[in-house]
């Protein structure tokens, strides 16, 4: 174990020294029984919301879809 926590410092501080920081985030957990229900759920919300067809024009004009 002493191991994983050397190469963890040693990563930390090579991050630090490039002037990062780290965050944590949570997120919806994908995985919970539910989750694709309550997400159907939230879209049907939105079919008609004039504000979302606002935000997902705006977001579709900005998007970059190019390949490379």
């Amino acid at each position: 174990m002493a191991a994983v926590n050397e190469r963890a410092v040693k990563h930390r501080e090579k991050m630090s020294r490039a002037e990062m920081r780290p965050i944590q985030i949570w997120v919806p957990d994908t995985r919970k029984e539910g989750f694709i229900k309550e997400c159907r759920r939230q879209s049907r919300l939105l079919i008609n919301d004039s504000q979302e067809a606002e935000i997902s024009a705006l977001i579709e004009n900005l998007s970059d879809t190019s390949v490379e």
